[in-house]
């Protein structure tokens, strides 16, 4: 019997449209590390493009942007808001929330799983992108 737990992964579907899940959240911490759109899409193994493209949605989203660029710097540039820290941490106190409020169910479907399964490779592009 594997010792995982099962768990609640959270993607928000905001009434104008928006989204906001565990693809955002990455490519927000991501962008944090590398401190530009170029290194987070080198860090998550997506192209620029994707990455700038989900950033922008990102901003357009919202009222306040959640990353400020700077193409005018040496090499340009990302770094994520206040507001954009501000919804990492909302993301993250929701999360927690959902999955404290559907522990006793998720631990009923754990005791009922087939231990033996074994998941098939999932085809390329399986599910969605970041936005």
């Amino acid at each position: 019997m594997a010792n995982k737990e099962a768990r609640v992964a959270v993607e928000i579907r905001l009434p104008n449209g928006g989204m906001f899940g565990p693809q955002e959240l990455a490519l927000i911490e991501a962008i944090r590390a590398q401190r530009s759109i170029i290194g987070a899409s080198r860090a998550l193994g997506l192209s620029y493009r994707k990455c700038w493209l989900d950033s922008d949605a990102l901003n357009r989203t919202f009222e306040s942007a959640v990353i400020a660029t700077f193409p005018g710097r040496h090499g340009g540039g990302a770094e994520i808001t206040a507001f954009g820290e501000r919804l990492v941490a909302l993301y993250r106190s929701i999360e927690r929330h959902a999955g404290a409020a559907a522990k006793l169910s998720l631990n009923e479907l754990t005791g009922s799983l087939d231990w033996s399964f074994a998941p098939k490779a999932r085809a390329a592009g399986a599910g969605r992108g970041l936005g």
